[in-house]
């Protein structure tokens, strides 16, 4: 058994249902990586949250006509719940804030230690307020420019350029509720320091993986010289602060998200700073918290404790062009595409596009493209196997194995494939991208070796049936190399084969099944719900 690996995806905000976009991050990406390490025999968490207390909550329910935060984190969180289950993304743990004992006092008691310790020191600053609301503005009650990249932008982040700002710097500063230009007051907060602490984020970048955007990010941040990051907020929504004096505010909530995180580990790990180094999903939108946030106020408060393995960072995957948006309403939603498509073709669509270095764009008609690429290449291929051991082989494995030069190519061939589907599964390499290109080229391979060998059908027939049990060989292995993208179509595949379900990306899932074995054509697509 392998040490343990901790994997975790960025909790999503339930200000609206989830839309394709997030499925194309985050969540089938790392349940991906956690099937592939769990069929290999490794020890896996996968944990995510859900965001229950960003502004973006309360925010939906004040332009929904008056609903309470409560009533949209309740039902949104629910529609992700099952999205997720019908997604085939699987989590160990799922923490949901407002509704677990002990959490929000855990949460008061990492800020209040971090005070207490001296990292956390309060400041008095401008920031934006609404007259007209009668409330100050910061996150997603605020809207601007971004100081660095001009961009439009809500407070404390930028999503294009990844840069966090102190929310009076934005340029043009306007209520997100009523479109009031904001005035400026000073209001005392709770700050985090970013640069005493820059030497040990250095040492972490170096030791990291993560892609050069990412690094590039980090890279401006040192230059530009490390920030102070406000930790508290005037407001009515959230983890209320118990820092004396500040009883009023209420914690960040990507400050939160960092206790958030540990939450979702046993207590003794989360007590005594001894826990794995994780291999953290997210979006490049949600990059500087992930790669500078979060580790620095882990290195002042467990100063021995592991910092992140690895960073798996999508760019922003766009609908039509522009940017999917649960806030705007610009989106596909998971739910509708489920059904439309189901999870086989939705988590392989997603996966082969996957917006890895460069933001990639969804539309109807490529969804539609990969389902005629699953209906004709992978279900085409396999119906016409099974119909052929029905039709010459009584329903039975071919008592026939595999041999001559041909088979012995096409093994060859296959295990030099598994070596690099196993490269592209795991943490170093992973790309699923890459992944989903290999198993398509198994597959066309695989309809290659059968119009090739259909031709011995009335030649020979012997040979014929020996070309039959070696691509039920290839179906046998792809049930096991296609499972952690696929895993119902995977586990239907493994069935009608008798094999076990969940093998490991190795070139040993390529065994012909045993002689003699019944077979049953199968009566509906394998990949496809």
């Amino acid at each position: 058994m392998s040490a343990p690996v901790w994997i975790t995806a960025t909790p999503p905000t339930p200000n609206g249902d989830l839309h394709i976009g997030h499925i194309a991050g985050p969540y089938v990406a790392g349940d991906v990586l956690r099937r592939f390490l769990t069929a290999d025999g490794t020890e896996v968490r996968y944990t995510t949250g859900l965001d229950d207390h960003q502004s973006y909550v309360p925010v939906r329910g004040l332009k929904d006509g008056g609903r309470t935060g409560e009533e949209i984190a309740d039902g949104y969180g629910a529609s992700i719940a099952r999205v997720w289950q019908r997604a085939e993304v699987g989590f160990d743990r799922v923490v949901r804030p407002r509704e677990e004992d002990g959490y929000l006092a855990y949460v008061q008691d990492f800020l209040r230690r971090l005070h207490d310790a001296g990292h956390v020191v309060a400041r008095t600053r401008p920031l934006p307020y609404c007259a007209p609301c009668e409330r100050w503005l910061y996150e997603a009650y605020l809207t601007g420019k971004c100081p660095h990249c001009g961009s439009s932008s809500n407070g404390n982040a930028c999503e294009p350029c990844g840069r966090p700002n102190d929310c009076a710097d934005l340029g043009e500063p306007r209520c997100t509720i009523c479109d009031t230009p904001a005035e400026i007051r000073d209001a005392a907060r709770l700050y985090f320091p970013l640069a005493p602490l820059a030497d040990r984020l250095e040492a972490f970048w170096a030791e990291v993986d993560m892609p050069p955007h990412l690094r590039a990010l980090c890279d401006r941040m040192l230059a530009h010289g490390l920030p102070e990051i406000a930790v508290s907020h005037p407001g009515e929504w959230g983890v209320p602060v118990t820092v004396p004096g500040f009883e009023d505010q209420r914690a960040y909530v990507w400050f939160e998200m960092a206790p958030g995180y540990l939450w979702e580990l046993p207590e003794q790990e989360r007590e005594k700073g001894d826990w794995p180094a994780p291999v953290q999903f997210f979006g490049f939108d949600n990059g500087y918290f992930h790669a500078v946030l979060f580790p620095a106020l882990y290195a002042a408060l467990y100063p021995g404790a592991a910092l992140a393995r690895a960073f798996v960072v999508n760019e922003f995957y766009q609908l039509d062009g522009a940017k999917f948006s649960t806030s705007r309403r610009h989106a596909i939603w998971v739910h509708e595409a489920l059904a439309e498509a189901g999870s086989d073709v939705l988590r392989h669509h997603v996966l082969a596009d996957r917006p890895n270095g460069r933001q990639t764009s969804f539309t109807r008609a490529d969804l539609e493209r990969t389902q005629a690429l699953l209906t004709a290449q992978w279900n085409g291929w396999l119906e016409r196997l099974f119909a052929a051991v029905a039709r010459h082989s009584d329903g039975r494995v071919p008592e026939e194995r595999p041999e001559g030069p041909a088979w012995q190519r096409l093994r060859a061939w296959l295990e030099r494939t598994v070596a690099e589907l196993r490269e592209a599964y795991g943490v170093e390499g992973f790309d699923t991208r890459r992944v989903v290109a290999l198993l398509d080229e198994i597959v066309a391979g695989a309809n290659d070796f059968w119009y090739v060998h259909e031709h011995e059908r009335d030649r020979s027939p012997s040979a014929h049936r020996a070309a039959l049990t070696a691509q039920l060989a290839v179906a046998g292995a792809l049930s096991a190399w296609a499972a952690p993208v696929m895993p119902a179509g995977a586990a239907r595949l493994a069935a009608l084969l008798g094999e076990d379900a969940d093998r490991a990306v190795d070139a040993d899932a390529l065994t012909p099944p045993p002689p003699g074995r019944p077979l049953t054509v199968p009566d509906r697509p394998v990949f496809g719900d």
